[in-house]
Formats: structure tokens, C-alpha cells, sequence
């Protein structure tokens, strides 16, 4: 089972403030316990929102819409993607995250379990998509 951590963006993240070298080091030690548990996948911060585009989808129609965004508290600063054996112990892991505001300060993450394509019914557009991650592990 795979989860995405996400990190919430605060008006400092989307301002280009990076994190303090104690937080830094305090996520580095996390995602190395994760790592020799063997259960990191990925784990990466983003770019401020300024940097970054939407695709507006409306009918037939695509707009671009160029960043900043202006509600901070949807949006993700960064994530850490992991694999567990059970909601549970994702839980526990989760649990254990650093605060990503550092310690004593107002933080959330949300963590959410990804579809795996075994989740899905048979198709023709499934086995391309198995294919396409067979492909990938090559």
C-alpha cells in the first residue's frame, strides 16, 4: 500500500523562505529511518506557487492560469511517498512525522492512500497502464 505525506504550504513557503537548517536536519533523520525501513518511495519540496501553473478545464476549453495562488492553505509545499504494509502502520509512521513548521509552531499534513491498479476492474486501458510500469522497472 502506498501513501502520499503531504505538507501544507504556509505564507512563508509561498514567499521563498526556506527552512531552518534544525528543520532540515530533523527531516533528513525522519526520511533515513524511513528509508532503512524500507519504506520510502520519494520525498521532495516544491517550488514556491509563483513558479507553478494550473490547467483550467472547462468543456473542450484549456486555460492557463499562471501562479501565485492566493489561498495558501491549498496548497502543498512538499511530500514524502510511502510504502507500508497496512493502513496502520502508515499511521504509526505518519504519526512520527516532523512538524513541518518546527516544533511548538501551528502545522498539518495530510496523508492519503493511493489507487494501486489492482483497485480497478479489468480493461483494456488498465493492462496499458501495466505495461506502462512494467516499462518503467526495466
Amino acid at each position: 500500500m502506498r501513501f502520499m505525506i503531504m505538507v501544507r504550504a504556509t505564507q512563508d513557503c509561498e514567499a521563498g523562505v526556506m527552512p531552518e537548517e534544525k528543520l532540515i536536519a530533523t527531516m533528513a533523520k525522519f526520511h533515513e529511518e524511513l528509508a532503512e525501513a524500507g519504506m520510502l518511495l520519494d520525498a521532495s519540496g516544491l517550488q514556491p506557487s509563483s513558479k507553478g501553473w494550473r490547467i483550467k478545464y472547462s468543456g473542450d476549453k484549456r486555460t492557463l492560469i499562471d501562479g501565485p495562488f492566493v489561498e495558501t492553505k491549498e496548497l502543498i509545499a512538499g511530500y514524502t511517498l510511502i510504502q507500508a504494509n497496512s493502513r496502520e502502520e502508515a499511521i504509526e509512521w505518519t504519526q512520527r512525522f516532523p512538524n513541518p513548521a518546527g516544533e511548538g509552531n501551528e502545522a498539518e499534513i495530510e496523508v492519503r492512500q493511493l489507487f494501486e491498479l489492482d483497485d480497478f476492474g479489468p480493461s483494456e486501458a488498465i493492462e496499458r497502464f501495466r505495461e506502462l510500469e512494467a516499462e518503467a522497472k526495466m
